[in-house]
C-alpha cells in the first residue's frame, strides 16, 4: 500500500475504502523495511497502535462518527510526551525513565481526531542541532540522501515523513526545528506563532519554542493546524482560537497585492550560492503566481546568536536531574559547553539578554511597515554531512556554527509564524527550501501562499524512489 495524505487516508478510512488495520500495519511494515538505513524512528508501539486501529474500525462498524484524522498513523518526535511511551529527549539523562503517563496537548488533540501514535522518532541531545545525531539515539539520515541530515531536531519526523512511513508526525520549533528539517527534505513546514498551538509541561520563559507537526502537503498542514490551535486552560501562554479555518483560508484568502521583501541574507547570514540562486527563483516566481506586489526594502539586521543562545538556554533548567553539574559527562560532548555557559548566566545579564531581543522585535515591526510578507531561503546550505556538525563554511566563506539555522531563528526570537516551501533541488538533487514570513498571528497568509506555490510549483511528495 502506498502512502497516501493523513487526509485522504482518513477519507479512505471513513468510506471503508480501507480499514484503519491496514493503514497501521502497511505503515508498521513500511518502518520495519526502511528504519534501519535511516533512524528515523527511535520507539515504536505496535501492539497499542493496532489495538488503537482495531477500535477505529469496530467504530466505524457500529455506524459511529469519526475523527478528521480517523485511522491515520503518525510519529511523535521524542520531545515530547505520548501516553504509554518513552520520552528520552535523545538524553542519556532520560534514558531509563519510565512511560509518559499523558500526551502533550497537541499529540492529545491528534489522537483525539482519530489518529494513531505508532512510535517516537529521533531528536539531537534536548533539540539542541540542526542535525539529528545523538549518543544515545544515534544518527538519522536524509531519505533523499542517505548521507546527509534530515535537519534537525524534528530530523526525526521529516525523515519518517519524507520516506513515507507515516502521513505526518509531530513537531516542534525552537530556532527552525520545523523549517528546517521540512526545507531539507522536500516538505512544507509551518511554524506557528508562539501560543495558537497550546503546550503542557513545556517552560514557557524564552518563548521561542512551538509544537506542531510535519506533513506532505499544504491541505495537511492546514487541518493539523486547525486541530492543534486553540486555548487550553493548563496553558497560561495560549492564544484565543481566531474563527479562522485554515482550511477554507488556503483556498479562498485574498492575499493579491501584498507586499513582499526579498532577502538573501538579513543582511549578515552567509548562505551558499546556489541556495541563494534557486530561492531568489522562487521567491520570484511566488511574487507572480500570487500577483504580490515586491518592495525594494532592505533588511538588515545584525548577528543576534547570542541573543537567541542565552535567550533559548532559558527554559533547559527547569527539568534537569538536581545533581546535573556531577553528570555532564553522560551528555553530548557538543552540548557539554553550552550547558557550562548557561549554567552560569547571572540575572543581570540576563536582562540584557532580554533588552538585545527587545530591539530586534523592534527592528522586525519596523521592518513590516514596509512589507506584508518576508521571503528569505530557510536554510543558508543544503543539507550537511548526517553526522554533523553544524558547518563553519558555507560557501567557501567561513562562519560561525550557527549560520546553518540564523535565518529560521528571527522568526522565533520575534515569535512570527513562518513556513518553508518546497523551492527546488541542487545540482546533486538535494531539497532547498524558500521560506514565508508573516507578522504575528498571519498563519492564514502563511498558509495561503503555500497553497499558491504548491499549485504553481507541486513538489513530490515523497523522497525520491520512497
Amino acid at each position: 500500500m502506498s502512502t497516501p495524505d493523513a487526509t485522504a487516508a482518513a477519507e479512505a478510512v471513513r468510506s471503508g475504502e480501507v480499514s484503519a488495520r491496514e493503514l497501521v500495519t502497511a505503515s508498521l511494515e513500511r518502518i520495519g523495511t526502511g528504519n534501519g538505513e535511516l533512524n528515523a524512528f527511535v520507539h515504536l508501539d505496535p501492539e497499542g497502535a493496532l489495538a488503537a486501529a482495531d477500535r477505529v474500525d469496530t467504530a466505524r462498524a457500529r455506524g459511529e462518527a469519526l475523527g478528521p484524522l480517523a485511522g491515520v498513523p503518525f510519529g511523535v518526535k521524542d520531545l515530547e510526551d505520548c501516553a504509554g511511551q518513552p520520552t528520552t529527549r535523545g538524553s542519556r539523562w532520560y534514558a531509563n525513565g519510565p512511560a509518559a503517563t499523558r500526551d502533550d496537548l497537541h499529540v492529545e488533540r491528534f489522537r483525539a481526531a482519530g489518529a494513531i501514535p505508532v512510535g517516537k522518532t529521533a531528536t539531537p541531545e534536548f533539540g539542541a542541532w540542526g542535525y539529528t545525531a545523538s549518543p544515545l539515539l544515534g544518527v538519522t539520515r536524509n531519505p533523499w540522501d542517505l548521507r546527509r541530515t534530515p535537519g534537525g531536531s524534528s530530523g526525526g519526523t521529516a525523515a519518517a515523513v519524507s520516506a513515507g512511513f507515516v502521513p505526518f508526525g509531530t513537531a516542534s520549533d525552537g530556532g527552525g526545528s520545523i523549517r528546517g528539517p521540512g526545507a531539507s527534505c522536500g516538505l512544507p513546514g509551518l511554524r506557528p506563532t508562539y501560543g495558537r498551538v497550546p503546550t503542557l509541561n513545556v517552560t514557557r520563559l524564552a518563548q521561542n519554542a512551538v509544537n506542531f507537526a510535519l506533513a506532505t502537503t499544504v491541505r495537511d498542514t492546514a487541518l493539523l493546524l486547525d486541530l492543534a490551535a486553540g486555548p487550553d486552560p493548563r496553558d497560561r501562554t495560549s492564544h484565543p482560537a481566531t474563527g479562522i479555518v485554515h482550511t477554507d483560508a488556503i483556498e479562498r484568502l485574498d492575499v493579491t497585492g501584498l507586499r513582499a521583501t526579498w532577502s538573501a541574507d538579513l543582511g549578515f547570514v552567509v548562505v551558499d550560492p546556489e541556495v541563494e540562486r534557486i530561492t531568489a527563483a522562487a521567491a520570484e516566481a511566488l511574487v507572480g503566481a500570487a500577483a504580490l506586489r515586491p518592495t525594494d526594502h532592505t533588511v538588515t539586521f545584525d548577528d543576534y546568536i547570542l541573543t537567541y543562545v542565552f535567550m533559548e538556554g532559558a527554559d533547559q533548567f527547569v527539568d534537569v536531574p538536581a545533581d546535573w553539574t556531577e553528570r555532564l559527562d553522560e551528555l553530548d560532548p557538543l552540548v557539554v559547553d553550552g550547558w557550562r555557559s548557561t549554567g552560569g548566566v547571572d540575572l543581570p545579564t540576563f536582562a540584557r539578554v532580554e533588552r538585545d531581543r527587545r530591539r530586534i522585535e523592534l527592528r522586525v515591526a519596523e521592518l513590516f511597515e514596509h512589507t506584508d510578507v518576508l521571503l528569505t531561503p530557510t536554510n543558508a546550505c543544503p543539507p550537511f554531512a548526517a553526522e554533523g556538525p553544524m558547518p563553519e563554511e558555507i560557501g567557501g566563506r567561513a562562519c560561525h556554527g550557527g549560520h546553518a539555522a540564523l535565518l529560521t531563528m528571527l522568526a522565533n526570537i520575534a515569535n512570527l509564524p513562518s513556513i518553508s516551501l518546497p523551492a527546488g533541488v541542487t545540482d546533486e538533487g538535494l531539497p532547498v527550501g524558500l521560506m514565508v514570513t508573516a507578522p504575528r498571528h498571519r498563519e492564514d497568509v502563511c498558509l495561503r501562499l503555500a497553497r499558491l506555490w504548491e499549485e504553481a510549483a507541486p513538489w513530490p511528495r515523497l523522497a525520491p524512489g520512497r
